[in-house]
């Protein structure tokens, strides 16, 4: 992580140039999430939602990105463990640089890259089947009773902060007249979590502006 910072600020040093008349911008999205060995072994595909707001001139932006995923694990780690469910949920913020490649300056049509690094934050948790008692109120009766109602029991849990890059690349049809984009992206996230680094693919289909 820290051969890769100086690159990583070089960078960003050298998009400031292009931001002659910088503008707001942002998205959000959401998809499926692919995992990646060695944690596409313990965990199965999932899905993902993606937010990023930052400032872009016509080549070159800068983002402030967050990403969420969700991803079961999958059932042989769950008969080693002795689990009947698990889950794994993972966040991260990062700051990413972002190059345009449009064909020409009217094209409703641009492709992208970026990537950048940030931190990130993983939860493993492991759930077993389980029916609670609760107090539920009958509006056309006034009164309250008790109801059995089933969830998920937490049975074990843990969660750690680490760093990790990011890299993808995506493209973007503008709509009409405004501002407004469909973008779609592929992202590869790359975190170093202890023992087995945690690899994932969110692919994101959303908006931009």
């Amino acid at each position: 992580m820290k051969k890769l910072a100086p690159y990583f600020v070089i960078g960003c040093m050298a998009a400031i140039p292009s931001f002659a008349q910088p503008r707001f911008t942002g998205f959000v999205g959401g998809g499926p999430t692919v995992t990646i060995n060695p944690i596409g072994s313990r965990l199965d595909n999932g899905w993902n939602v993606s937010a990023g707001a930052g400032v872009t001139g016509r080549t070159v932006g800068l983002n402030l990105d967050f990403m969420f995923s969700n991803n079961d694990i999958n059932q042989n780690v769950l008969n080693q463990v002795g689990a009947p469910n698990g889950s794994t949920r993972t966040w991260g913020v990062t700051l990413d640089p972002v190059v345009h490649f449009r064909p020409h300056s009217e094209s409703p049509v641009d492709f992208y890259l970026t990537g950048g690094g940030g931190i990130y934050h993983r939860t493993v948790e492991y759930t077993q089947p389980a029916v609670v008692t609760i107090t539920a109120f009958d509006p056309w009766f006034g009164a309250f009773f008790p109801a059995n109602v089933a969830t998920n029991q937490v049975i074990g849990s843990y969660g750690v902060y680490k760093p990790g890059v990011d890299g993808g690349a995506g493209m973007t049809f503008k709509l009409g007249s405004s501002n407004v984009k469909v973008f779609a992206e592929a992202r590869f996230h790359h975190i170093f979590t202890s023992r087995v680094d945690t690899n994932l693919i969110p692919v994101t289909i959303g908006l931009r502006w």
